[in-house]
């Protein structure tokens, strides 16, 4: 036998167990902050006096845009990104300028 082979041995032993030690108490820390978000996910939410109710907001956002009529087909013209052609199809279908209403 070598000598010195039960002192590397001993050497392996100690890592192993530093190693598994490491191991478990990693374990325990994600163990740990896995149940301190999910009891912070348990609870209601905080109404800050003065804050907007989001039912509320939900239910205005909502009404918006089924009032706009044609807000499902202009999405660019109702976020104010594009020009909305609503102005110009009614300009094309008014009546002349000058109070004449054209040939009969």
């Amino acid at each position: 036998m070598k000598p010195g082979t039960s002192e590397e041995s001993a050497q392996a032993m100690q890592r192993v167990r530093v190693g598994m030690t490491g191991l478990a108490l990693v374990l325990v820390l994600i163990g740990l902050a896995s149940a301190i978000f999910s009891s912070a996910n348990r609870d209601e939410p905080v109404a800050a006096v003065g804050a907007p109710n989001a039912a509320v907001v939900a239910n205005i956002t909502d009404l918006s845009n089924t009032a706009a009529g044609k807000a499902k087909e202009e999405p660019l013209a109702t976020l104010g990104v594009a020009p909305s052609t609503a102005a110009q199809e009614d300009a094309a279908h008014a009546p002349p300028a000058g109070g004449n209403p054209g040939p009969k």
